[in-house]
């Protein structure tokens, strides 16, 4: 299961700053570097192919969330090397905005297939929402080496790179990088959208 396509970006400028955001997650206002905007709801990744942007849907269902969590809980205290309930937990705590605790389960997942492009990206960004922006940073590079076509890993590069550490060159490059891999993809128009507007952005200062 993917949640790396619960990431988005709105783009604007405010107070000559660059918008963007991170879905999954959220902090309170005394936690999360500014200016964040607010997330956009979107879907369970179950519910559009990996890299696929999806529509709009209602949060996921608490009561059954938690249930699936105590559920996979016990499998894996069963069967510690049990992939699938990893991932599942990593992806109900990301979804319950439990970062560290996510984290961990990807963690896990990862031990047993170091290698999966979705899950770093996923650990990735619930880095991202710890404001380990390196750690952040070296997942998403791992996956896009794992797959050099993972577009949201270098999308989430991107963000990382304008919104919280306010390198504009290295977010230009990782977005032009998303636009040469699918030129027509809604994560292109995003990126080109987000490299007008650090364009205009580095003009005005």
């Amino acid at each position: 299961m993917n949640r790396d396509i619960l990431i988005g970006i709105v783009m604007g400028l405010l107070g000559g700053f660059i918008i963007g955001y991170f879905i999954g997650g959220s902090r309170s206002a005394s936690q999360a570097p500014p200016p964040i905007a607010a997330a956009i709801p979107m879907p369970l990744p179950s519910a559009a192919p990996a890299g696929v942007p999806a529509s709009p849907s209602l949060p996921p269902n608490t009561t059954e969330v938690q249930a699936r969590l105590f559920s996979n809980l016990q499998i894996v205290a069963r069967e510690p090397k049990n992939l699938d309930a990893w991932k599942q937990l990593g992806n109900d705590y990301f979804d319950t905005h439990q970062p560290q605790k996510a984290v961990d389960a990807y963690a896990k997942a990862l031990e047993l297939e170091p290698k999966n492009a979705d899950v770093l990206t996923d650990q990735g960004i619930m880095y991202r929402q710890l404001m380990a922006y390196d750690k952040a940073i070296a997942n998403f590079e791992k996956a896009s080496k794992i797959d050099p076509k993972h577009m949201q890993s270098l999308f989430n590069l991107g963000i990382v790179y304008s919104q919280d550490l306010k390198q504009y060159d290295k977010a230009i490059k990782a977005w032009n990088r998303v636009i040469e891999i699918a030129p027509t993809s809604q994560q292109a128009a995003q990126a080109r959208a987000g490299i007008a507007e650090l364009s205009t952005h580095l003009k005005i200062k």
